[in-house]
């Protein structure tokens, strides 16, 4: 397994991880089965938040570690909060908020509940899931001293955040942000695109994002990937979709000359990239896991990483 510099940490991690979002689909045999897969095959690290299957997912993952012939200590676990679930819409797996609050007490308590359902003492990180617009930095500082003093986070991160929020939070934390979690992969290119089109006028030149890639390979953010097989925004997978008949072929392609599948030339395509990213995998099937595993053995060539981006319908000035 591949691995990463965690941030500006001296840790290593593996470069793909295991998401748990859908892990309230499992059972809890079924969720002990998934954790001692994917830690055979080398991910060391688990990513999860409060709303995950509103808060289901976390309390299965908890009974499977039990369960397991596992340690805590086998994984990095890190969970995210912030969101405020709305109960008349939410269910499920199906989550809406209602809103974000990063008030001290919110953020302390939503830690409470993490380590509760998942059954553990510390978190190796917390994230903050999504901007909050009505954030003040020195609530957040205070409970992010108050959650690393009693010993309950080790290390703090953001979600979705753009570089100026980033800047905005950072000035006012005793603690080192040393993750960035965004949506990336193929058919999710924004951050890198505008870049190609700089001092251009066209839509791919519309900067969305701020130079987030840029910035967080600049202060030492390890780039989270998640969703690196969808399309749109949860609209589903682009792999064997046929939608995307140019890009499936080119995976293909590529699947073949490294005798890999579809799913690994996706994940390699992501850890080409020179920010050091790491990939979340969603997936609750062993075997989809150890397909999309396998990209961490696959080193993609200069023009082999651009084909796959023409394909994805994007192009150069």
């Amino acid at each position: 397994m591949k691995t990463i510099r965690l941030g500006s940490t001296q840790q290593d991690v593996s470069a793909v991880a295991l998401g748990i979002m859908r892990m309230v689909r499992l059972d809890v045999d079924q969720a002990t089965n998934v954790l001692e897969t994917v830690h055979q095959d080398g991910i060391n690290y688990i990513d999860s938040a409060d709303i995950y299957g509103n808060g289901d997912s976390e309390r299965v993952f908890g009974q499977a570690l039990k369960q397991s012939s596992l340690n805590r200590a086998d994984f990095f676990i890190q969970s995210k909060g912030g969101i405020v679930l709305d109960p008349e819409k939410s269910s499920g797996e199906l989550v809406f908020g209602q809103r974000y609050d990063f008030s001290k007490q919110h953020l302390i308590e939503a830690v409470d509940g993490i380590l509760q359902r998942m059954q553990l003492d510390y978190l190796d990180a917390f994230l903050l899931h999504r901007p909050d617009a009505l954030m003040e930095t020195d609530e957040v500082a205070a409970a992010f001293d108050t959650l690393q003093a009693t010993g309950k986070v080790r290390h703090f991160g953001v979600s979705n955040f753009n570089p100026m929020q980033v800047e905005m939070l950072q000035a006012d934390l005793n603690q080192k942000l040393i993750i960035n979690q965004l949506q990336f992969g193929v058919m999710h290119t924004g951050p890198i695109q505008f870049g190609l089109h700089t001092n251009m006028q066209d839509a791919a030149s519309i900067n969305h994002d701020g130079e987030i890639i840029e910035y967080s390979r600049l202060h030492d953010m390890t780039i989270q990937a998640w969703s690196p097989y969808q399309y749109g925004l949860f609209e589903g997978t682009f792999i064997d979709n046929p939608k995307f008949p140019e890009l499936n072929a080119k995976l293909q392609e590529l699947a073949d000359r490294y005798h890999v599948t579809k799913n690994a030339i996706a994940t390699a395509w992501i850890l080409r990239h020179p920010a050091k990213m790491q990939v979340i995998l969603g997936s609750m099937n062993p075997e989809h896991l150890n397909e999309s595993i396998a990209g961490t053995d696959v080193t993609l060539t200069r023009q082999e990483w651009y084909d796959v981006y023409f394909a994805a319908g994007n192009d150069l000035p």
